[in-house]
């Protein structure tokens, strides 16, 4: 069983899936965001194609560990996504991993344009790495 990790933007959402022993973090896809709900559909297939457990979506925290309005968009998407899809999500503290992303595709020479195809996935691959990290200690 596999766990889903989301990084949900206002026009994309990052999808990341861990392996079947829950030990290493992949980016997986961008979902686009074109009208409303049409993202769940898509989730939903990811869900059942690759038999995840749970989901852990990522919440932007302030520097100071508030949450913001972007933080509270995100925890409803959470409660969206249990109402649903009828399986566990978790938030996760996501500070700082799109910055991160940014930084090792820049690091790597990626093109801008090629950037922004894949930053989103590329962040939540991170954001689930660090909560599957956490679980083993």
């Amino acid at each position: 069983m596999r766990i889903m990790g989301l990084d949900y933007g206002d026009k994309r959402i990052g999808v990341a899936l861990s392996d079947a022993f829950g030990w290493t973090a992949q980016g997986a896809e961008v979902i686009e965001r074109k009208k409303d709900n049409d993202y769940l559909v898509r989730i939903r297939e990811l869900v059942r194609e690759n038999e995840v457990e749970s989901i852990v979506v990522g919440l932007p925290k302030n520097m100071n560990g508030t949450i913001g309005p972007r933080g509270e968009i995100c925890m409803a998407f959470a409660e969206e996504l249990r109402q649903k899809l009828n399986v566990p999500v978790e938030l996760w503290d996501e500070r700082l991993t799109t910055v991160a992303a940014e930084r090792a595709l820049l690091e790597a020479d990626v093109s801008r344009s090629k950037r922004k195809q894949v930053i989103d996935k590329m962040a939540a691959a991170i954001l689930l790495q660090n909560y599957l990290d956490s679980r083993r200690k």
